[in-house]
């Protein structure tokens, strides 16, 4: 596979602004996670109605849905006591979580050096829990110990796609191309991929460390000089710590090294544009007692300022952009620090925390940077990924921002994997695409309550038939309570029945 063709590839369509806290022990067994381009964000879904396919925190490409990925033999290999056990457990119950982390451990015990096998339980382990990023990682090895870069790559691919907005994984996936590819160029490419997700994550400090690191190695000072320079423009953890580092840095090296050719050019114009000096003023200039020359360390450089004094304004303009990055931070630093877990895990989230991203939300919203509110639903949305009410907010959120590309991808992303199982956000869905005429889909969305998440459901009954109603279909809508009535009808002791019969006349008498 060319590193570069692949690299290359951006997630989305144009990814704004440019971070998830490193890989610790507990968040490598679980998960992690953050708006970019904004075709693109945490996951991959295709909507039913047919939207183009995004790239957000949510499933991967190409795997099979759960346990349907898991019990085919292709390789010919048998399974164990064990493994055959677990496999039917998730097979029954797709969102055991537990099931499934012993089924991974159990097949990494027996399979080796069986890639086959490893493969077809993490497709399928992945495809419920995309945003596990730490699993991502164990897979990406297991394809690089078997020696196939190719596949490693594939991995990687697919789990941007599944998590984009956690940092933990794109500096995994850094650091595989750096111990991998020679070139630098590609290697930077797949920095600025990453960092146009997550380089404005309060926890990507990470991943600006180890592009710090990456420039350092190639002496490319003025390269570190810029990524210095885009990190102090943003309210992220640790900042005191880079304007330090930066003006260390600053200091250690010639300011033609620091500049970019942009900024070196800009400094000639600068020059150029410069009042010259009168005949009168360079004959006073000449006649005056000079120091001693090799007392002289300053030279001049531009528009009559010596190199001391254009570094101390280079570091000005910096000091600036960090100053400004600090006052924002000290708005948000409230919210970040009552982020206990902002990584994806199925234990549920205190009410402390889940109120503390409300209020966050409420807070950027109010600020009105629209890229600071997506990138931070994108965030809030792994630690809170199976909670209807955030992806409720966001769909709504983006709708009254006239985004409707970005409510539906996350509507499509809730309905599709995160809260599927939930007849809360299928409900939803339905209304809102009733809203925006999709009647179809409306109906699929109901449908798929009756007959799959909460069959008997008096709520989606009465919802359904009232929508029917307002579409003027009546003899639908008498027809959705008759043959519930039937089905309660056929049930011992129903306590639905009566509710139903109740609804019904109601409904009959509007």
């Amino acid at each position: 596979m060319d590193p570069n063709a692949v690299m290359q590839q951006a997630p989305g369509v144009g990814a704004p602004g440019s971070g998830d806290n490193v890989a610790t022990s507990e968040n490598e067994a679980m998960g992690s996670s953050q708006a970019a381009g904004y075709n693109s964000m945490n996951g991959n879904v295709v909507n039913e109605a047919g939207n183009a396919t995004s790239t957000e925190n949510g499933t991967s490409l190409g795997i099979e849905s759960g346990a349907a990925a898991g019990q085919e033999l292709v390789d010919g290999s048998a399974m164990s006591g064990e493994e055959d056990r677990l496999w039917n457990i998730v097979k029954a119950n797709s969102s055991d979580f537990s099931a499934w982390t012993a089924l991974l451990e159990e097949t990494e015990k027996l399979a080796q050096d069986n890639i086959v096998k490893i493969r077809r339980v993490y497709d399928a382990f992945l495809a419920e829990f995309p945003l596990c990023y730490g699993y991502w990682k164990k897979y990406a090895d297991h394809e690089a110990r078997v020696g196939s870069m190719d596949k490693v790559v594939e991995v990687y691919e697919r789990a941007v796609q599944g998590v984009t907005y956690s940092v933990d994984i794109w500096l995994h996936y850094c650091i595989f191309a750096i111990n991998t590819y020679g070139d630098p160029e590609t290697i930077r490419r797949l920095f600025e991929r990453g960092l146009a997700y997550v380089g404005t994550d309060y926890l990507s400090f990470p991943l600006w460390d180890k592009y710090i690191e990456y420039e350092y190695m190639q002496q490319e000072w003025s390269r570190v000089a810029m990524i210095y320079t885009r990190i102090l423009e943003n309210p992220i953890q640790q900042l005191d710590r880079y304007f330090s580092s930066f003006k260390e840095f600053a200091a250690s090296r010639p300011l033609s090294e620091l500049r970019t050719a942009e900024e070196v050019d800009a400094a000639a114009v600068a020059v150029a544009a410069a009042p010259s000096e009168t005949g009168a003023e360079v004959k006073a200039n000449e006649e005056e007692v000079q120091p001693d020359a090799t007392e002289q360390t300053s030279k001049p450089v531009s528009a009559g300022l010596t190199e001391a004094e254009e570094l101390e304004k280079y570091i000005a303009v910096r000091e600036e952009m960090y100053k400004k990055a600090k006052e924002f931070d000290s708005k948000i630093i409230g919210f970040e620090t009552a982020i206990r877990r902002p990584y994806f895990h199925v234990k549920p989230l205190s009410v402390t925390e889940l109120e503390n991203w409300h209020n966050y939300l409420d807070f950027i919203e109010r600020d009105g940077d629209f890229n600071k509110v997506v990138k931070l639903y994108e965030r809030c949305l792994i630690a809170c990924a199976n909670y209807p009410e955030y992806w409720i907010r966001y769909v709504l959120c983006m709708e009254a921002s006239g985004s409707m590309d970005l409510a539906h991808n996350a509507l499509a992303r809730a309905t599709h994997v995160f809260v599927k199982r939930l007849p809360e956000i299928h409900l939803f869905a339905a209304r809102f695409k009733e809203q925006n005429g999709d009647i179809d889909g409306a109906r699929a969305a109901y449908q798929l309550v009756h007959t799959e998440t909460s069959p008997g459901l008096l709520e989606a009954i009465i919802k359904h038939a009232n929508m029917e109603r307002r579409l003027g279909n009546l003899e639908d809508a008498f027809s959705l309570y008759e043959q519930a009535i039937a089905i309660e009808k056929g049930k011992e002791h129903s306590q639905t029945l009566p509710m139903l019969y109740a609804q019904y006349s109601r409904f009959l008498h509007l």
